[in-house]
């Protein structure tokens, strides 16, 4: 990652931690066979870079945790609802990381369902004692900030929340590679950043 990339990292990782503290939610720290499940769409898959590039595959390199991505491109939140109680029974991850809602957004899907879907994955996890870390995920074209609806879950749930990871690394040219999706670095940014909060919160 060039230089530009990790002052980035180091920014974002700055603000976040500092906006957050001591209000990340705390998690028993994960044994050293732990599974970490990352489930969602093509940010998860890591659509735009090598599969080696993922943010999951990174964030396994970085924590020496197994990470199973388990993105699909394209995947709404009704499918991922849908999908996610066998994903669950069949890797028995001790942390789920989630980022989905995307293509709800891009496809002008219903929010109020969207949200309902995201809410039951949360409550899936938590149903089975597995903590949560979301990612929030922005509203297409603008990139600015996470959509409001992911902190209003979060707040409900008392998750972790990344808000402004993703639309941070899509506002940047250098990290993205299309309108929608990061680039090698971009992945990495992520992977960095999420390895922070998972220090911060107690879980590594």
């Amino acid at each position: 990652m060039d230089m530009k990339a990790n002052l980035f990292l180091s920014t974002i990782s700055f603000l976040l931690l500092s906006a957050c503290g001591g209000d990340i939610p705390s998690i028993s720290k994960l044994p050293s066979d732990a599974s970490i499940l990352a489930f969602g769409d093509s940010l998860t898959y890591g659509t735009g870079a090598k599969d080696d590039e993922s943010y999951p595959m990174v964030l396994q390199e970085l924590t020496g945790l197994k990470v199973i991505n388990v993105g699909i491109p394209g995947e709404e939140s009704k499918s991922g609802l849908s999908r996610l109680p066998e994903v669950l029974e069949q890797y028995k991850p001790q942390l789920l990381i989630l980022c989905h809602g995307g293509n709800d957004l891009l496809r002008k899907k219903s929010i109020t369902k969207m949200e309902s879907n995201i809410r039951n994955m949360i409550q899936l996890a938590k149903d089975k004692k597995i903590p949560v870390v979301m990612l929030g995920v922005p509203k297409p074209g603008l990139f600015l900030s996470s959509f409001e609806i992911y902190e209003k879950i979060a707040t409900s749930t008392g998750i972790i929340f990344i808000e402004n990871l993703i639309s941070d690394v899509l506002g940047d040219d250098s990290l993205k590679s299309d309108a929608v999706h990061p680039n090698k670095g971009g992945y990495r940014v992520m992977a960095k950043t999420i390895h922070s909060v998972l220090k911060e919160s107690g879980a590594i």
